[in-house]
């Protein structure tokens, strides 16, 4: 599958990390019916991931709310122990971010969107992508080149809607 305006994302069961430990949560259940953007990046606690992607939505988050998104999404191809630190390391969780991990990178598979850079130690990631879905369509989709951070960040996502 090829992300694509007009299209929609597969179902996936995405790991969450809730108030009683680990759970599992359908990204259908997510999306439907709701306005919700979706990025997603290599991984957490990596350096632009950290230093600026997730930030980037943390900071565009009041303004993606007053044009109607009820929710970002942040996944990652991490467990959610991972992604619980990470999101109180970075203020992801207090800042109102969802972090979701494709713990096995099948989601980021499915999309066409992994990749592998073993020299730096990064094995079945995902590319970067910013999305915006309406009832589970994407009505934007925003694809960074590997080995750039720019075209999917927040302020170019907010900047294309």
């Amino acid at each position: 599958m090829t992300i694509s305006v007009g299209g929609t994302l597969p179902d996936a069961k995405l790991a969450h990390m809730g108030d009683g430990g680990p759970a599992l949560v359908s990204l259908h259940d997510k999306l439907k019916g709701r306005k919700v953007i979706v990025f997603a990046l290599p991984g957490a606690f990596t350096g632009p991931c950290s230093t600026i992607h997730l930030p980037s939505f943390i900071r565009t988050k009041d303004a993606f709310m007053a044009k109607g998104v009820e929710e970002i999404i942040c996944i990652a191809v991490n467990d959610p122990f991972v992604l619980k630190a990470w999101g109180e390391a970075t203020g992801a969780t207090e800042g109102g971010i969802t972090l979701l991990g494709d713990a096995d990178g099948s989601f980021t598979k499915s999309l066409g969107m992994d990749f592998t850079a073993p020299h730096i130690g990064l094995i079945g990631r995902s590319n970067r992508y910013a999305l915006v879905l309406e009832d589970g369509v994407v009505t934007h989709a925003n694809i960074d080149n590997p080995n750039e951070c720019n075209i999917s960040t927040g302020e170019a996502l907010l900047a294309a809607i």
